[in-house]
């Protein structure tokens, strides 16, 4: 029974990577579609490729989403709230995808952990919680905002003297650049939220102690991270790509080139999970700023920015709900 509930618990978190993949993909390559610096099939194998090679570039992240939120949980309870969280994530994921909203795969699955954690009477480490989760939920969109309004500003001045549709040429090209960069960030970040729980998973069924993450977990994440972003999240590219507003090939370079910057600062000096999802979201909103303020569909953006509110509550509701009924059927 351990050793299915084992193999049961790693399938739905790789599933749930999977999920990621296509829900996130957007966010890589979004704006290099909607200005066509890359044509949807290029672009989603291009980031498929960055996604697995991102997965590779640290461990920090894991270690956080494994040790830093939670209490490792135990036994046949343990397994039940890793699998409910898990569930709490997915939900969400899909109910989210299929309205072409550009919520947080990441803040489903820290709340998916939260929930069950609390449903299973497992100590959530709040202070981590606080520290790793909320403050940089509500400072990296901030940032994304700030500084995709810095850069944007930069690149105007610096081309101001330059031929218009020769540098929009030019940037086309660097998008490129840009959106691989942005893909790295992104498996470099939400790969290793999945290897946590992997991590978490081993752990509970004594299949290993906590300290490293196997290959094959490192390679099974990464592949499917890729797979799903491969696959294309359609919907929400819509969204990300023209809803908020339209993008030209400078404003699509200064936005992916702040959120990934972000993704490497947050991944590499503070070891913090934030969402890819928030920092290319608040980056276009910035960089659409500097066209004029009423070019960016506030409305559309606001509720956007709802969703992000909602994304944890609603997970971690899911995941409890998940566990109870765990508790009921199998006792």
């Amino acid at each position: 029974m351990d050793t299915f509930a084992l193999i049961v618990t790693v399938g739905v978190a790789l599933f749930f990577t999977y999920t990621n993949g296509f829900h996130d993909s957007a966010n890589a390559i979004a704006t290099s579609v909607s200005t066509r610096a890359l044509t949807p099939r290029a672009a989603l194998a291009m980031a498929a490729v960055m996604n697995l090679a991102g997965a590779f570039l640290g461990s920090g992240v894991a270690d956080t989403v494994s040790k830093g939120l939670i209490e490792t949980p135990t036994g046949q309870s343990g397994m039940a709230i890793l699998f409910s969280a898990l569930a709490g994530a997915i939900v969400w994921n899909l109910i989210t995808w299929y309205f072409g909203l550009p919520s947080s795969s990441s803040h489903a699955l820290f709340g998916g952990m939260v929930g069950a954690a609390l449903a299973g009477g497992t100590v959530v480490l709040w202070s981590g919680v606080i520290e790793k989760i909320v403050l940089p939920m509500f400072l990296s969109p901030i940032v994304g905002l700030v500084l995709g309004y810095a850069v944007m500003c930069a690149i105007l001045w610096l081309f101001r003297k330059s031929n218009p549709h020769r540098a929009k040429r030019g940037f086309r090209i660097a998008q490129t650049v840009s959106a691989a960069g942005m893909a790295l960030g992104h498996g470099l970040q939400d790969a290793q939220k999945t290897m946590g729980i992997v991590v978490m998973a081993l752990t509970i069924a004594d299949v290993q102690d906590d300290k490293g993450i196997p290959l094959w977990v490192k390679v099974a994440c990464a592949g499917m991270l890729s797979l799903g972003t491969y696959a294309g999240g359609w919907r929400i590219m819509r969204t990300l790509g023209r809803r908020i507003i339209e993008l030209d090939p400078p404003q699509g370079f200064a936005a992916e080139t702040t959120a990934a910057s972000v993704m490497y600062a947050a991944s590499f000096m503070f070891h913090a999970p934030i969402s890819t999802t928030h920092v290319i979201t608040s980056a276009i909103m910035g960089v659409g700023s500097t066209k004029r303020f009423s070019a960016v569909r506030w409305g559309v953006a606001g509720n956007i920015v709802a969703g992000w509110f909602i994304t944890m509550p609603a997970a971690a509701t899911v995941a409890a709900l998940s566990y109870w009924s765990i508790l009921f059927l199998f006792g």
